[in-house]
């Protein structure tokens, strides 16, 4: 009797312990896909975001794809995009493309528990003044992933732009792209978002002193990572316990 109390015991606490990181107990790897522009370019998921995911769902069950280029504006991945006014510029839909040329072999016989798309961009589309457009075109764009994942569950993760222009004297639409990207993320509940506003001053990787910079520090971009991981697990962890 005592063996067999033993021998529950452990699977209980197995148990326990598997649902602490796999929420759910849902089989399969947990998806992450990386893009944007350059502030998502220069985000290296090895020194904050892989190790943290890895640690809440366990290093083998995590595929971490990352796909970025510096100045593109949201056109370059929604094949669907419409300019406000005038004609749409080319091309259209290529980085998209581009990266899921990495995604499916990453894929490609695996079961998937969970997709996570985390996005860092929108300076460009600032800059073209585009930002009557953008909340619109990132659900655009999280449908056309859904829909070319054949997933009605994507999770979806924004960066939102930081303090560099918040009086709108280079970048006409910044602020009006941070509200669209807030209001897109607050009115889904497979959307959040990340604060940045703290991430642009300190020391960048040059070693040079930076103060609400396009860019970020060395350790903003460290702790993009960590933000980026709390809210996919954060989101995982919600929709599984559902």
């Amino acid at each position: 009797m005592n063996v067999l109390k033993s021998t529950i015991l452990a699977a209980l606490l197995l148990g326990l312990a598997w649902g602490e990181t796999c929420p759910g107990q849902s089989p399969g790897k947990h998806l992450f896909i990386l893009s944007g522009q350059s502030n998502m370019q220069a985000h290296k998921p090895g020194e904050a975001f892989t190790p943290a995911v890895s640690q809440a769902f366990g290093q083998e069950n995590v595929i971490v794809v990352q796909d970025a280029l510096g100045g593109q504006p949201l056109h370059r991945w929604y094949k669907d995009w419409k300019a406000p006014q005038g004609e749409t510029p080319q091309p259209i839909g290529d980085l998209y493309d581009r990266l899921m040329k990495k995604v499916r072999p990453a894929i490609e016989n695996q079961t998937l528990a969970s997709v996570t798309f985390l996005w860092m961009q929108g300076e460009r589309d600032a800059r073209m003044q585009w930002g009557e457009v953008y909340g619109d075109s990132l659900l655009g764009l999280h449908r056309q992933l859904s829909r070319d994942l054949e997933r009605d569950d994507v999770n979806f993760v924004i960066g939102r732009l930081s303090d560099f222009d918040m009086q709108n004297k280079r970048y006409k639409h910044w602020t009006k792209v941070r509200e669209a990207q807030v209001a897109t993320a607050e009115g889904n509940p497979r959307f959040d978002w990340v604060n940045t506003d703290d991430l642009n001053d300190g020391t960048n990787r040059k070693g040079k002193t930076i103060k609400d910079d396009l860019h970020y520090s060395a350790d903003g971009y460290k702790q993009l990572g960590q933000r980026f991981a709390e809210k996919s697990i954060g989101l995982i962890r919600r929709h599984s316990a559902k």
